[in-house]
């Protein structure tokens, strides 16, 4: 009696640690899962080389010769014509005042000229309603985005449509006196102020800039193929065009240059790239084209790039020493963690029944209740992530392929156990 009442405690023991050992197996297995994934996104990687340099244009710094008080009648990055007016030059405060008298009496002849038009019909007057919305808009955007100065402008043609939006409610014959009467007094200001005043007109066509720095006889088109890394690290502004009278200069031809040192190794990569883009780090709001024009020779491992680009002159004439990023490459796909990229071994059998070894790269991914392959191409990859794209076509819409072709937002594998094709993932 005894030795069964033995035999049954040490059966018990026995299944109890065997019911204590399943559970721990299985508790091992729940807590210690490897089974970790993320999201694939879409997101863009660019290969640049942060630079230092210099913005250079072909520029012609316009001396006063006038004297007097100045008042620019262009604005900046504004194109001129040979010939054209660039600033006045007034004798006295008197002929400033005369000058800005007549200039808003020609502003009323002009609105009122306009009013006469309008009275002539009435889609005149509905597309004055349409400017002057469109005008408080720019206006509002303007001072939103702090930008006074363009503020300015649109406050101005706002009081001008709103002016013109008035007169056209006056009768025919108030319009005209009013304008018999404003040019008369314009051609008294006219007489008043021609001797007083003078003209100073651009001598060749050209984008006005009012900024004079003293590079513009320093960095000179026919001084790019000088720029070494050494004397563009000396580079200093011309005090002689600093401490002369000027009244801003000109920007000839359409072509714009950009001078860094860089080390030789970056160089070579720039020479071997094609469709370079360089992005300043103010000044401009996009990215420019540019093609890697000259390489100096080298000094202690470093040589002097120029870059030349044609296009956006306008937006870069107050830029001179200036940081950019060269923007080099640029890759989008789908990214990944780095570890979810895997290596795949598979044994394909052709229509003859021979047999071949295929290594795939891909990714597994949950679909239902299952691991799948996705086989990739790996677009660009580092330490951390991975960009790749799918190798299936696109165009193919079979149910097949689109179970194993990966998109943006499929949940990627990173770590799982006993991992392959098919498998359920609970």
């Amino acid at each position: 009696m005894k030795k069964r009442t033995l035999g049954t405690k040490l059966l018990l023991a026995l299944v109890t640690l065997g019911v204590l050992a399943y559970f721990a197996v299985q508790a091992v297995r729940y807590f210690g899962d490897p089974l970790t994934t993320t999201l694939a996104y879409r997101y863009e990687v660019e290969l640049s080389d942060d630079l230092s340099g210099y913005v250079i244009r072909d520029e012609r710094v316009l001396t006063d010769t006038a004297g007097g008080e100045k008042q620019l009648q262009r604005t900046e990055g504004e194109r001129v014509s040979a010939g054209g007016l660039v600033a006045l030059a007034y004798a006295d405060e008197a002929a400033r005042a005369s000058q800005e008298q007549l200039q808003t009496v020609e502003t009323q002849i002009e609105q009122l000229e306009y009013a006469q038009a309008a009275a002539l019909g009435a889609e005149i007057s509905l597309r004055l309603d349409t400017q002057i919305s469109q005008s408080i808009l720019d206006y509002r955007r303007s001072v939103e985005e702090d930008r006074l100065d363009r503020a300015e402008d649109y406050g101005a043609e706002l009081r001008s449509l709103v002016l013109k939006r008035d007169y056209t409610h006056s009768s025919a014959e108030d319009l005209s006196a009013q304008l018999a009467e404003l040019e008369s007094q314009a051609a008294a200001l006219r007489t008043q102020t021609g001797a007083s005043t003078q003209r100073i007109t651009a001598p060749e066509a050209g984008l006005y800039s009012a900024v004079v720095d003293g590079y513009e006889t320093v960095l000179t088109l026919e001084a790019l193929e000088e720029l070494t890394p050494g004397r563009l690290a000396r580079l200093e502004p011309d005090e002689d065009v600093l401490s002369a009278p000027n009244v801003g200069k000109l920007v000839l031809g359409d072509a714009w240059y950009y001078a860094a040192a860089v080390d030789e190794e970056t160089a070579r990569t720039l020479q071997e790239t094609k469709g370079l883009k360089l992005r300043f780090a103010k000044g401009v709001s996009r990215d420019l084209d540019v093609e890697l024009l000259s390489v100096s020779e080298p000094e202690d491992g470093r040589v002097t790039v120029v870059f030349r680009g044609d296009t956006y002159l306008p937006e870069l004439t107050l830029l001179r020493q200036q940081s950019a990023e060269v923007i080099r490459r640029t890759t989008e796909g789908i990214r990944v963690p780095i570890e979810a990229v895997r290596l795949r071994e598979r044994t394909v059998t052709d229509d003859d029944g021979g047999e071949t070894l295929v290594r795939e790269t891909g990714v597994y991914c949950i679909v239902g209740m299952e691991a799948r392959f996705k086989p990739v191409e790996v677009l660009y990859s580092d330490e951390n992530f991975a960009l790749v794209r799918s190798t299936l076509d696109t165009a193919d819409t079979t149910t097949g392929l689109e179970e194993i072709r990966l998109r943006a937002g499929d949940e990627v594998i990173i770590t799982a156990r006993d991992l392959y094709d098919g498998k359920t993932m609970s």
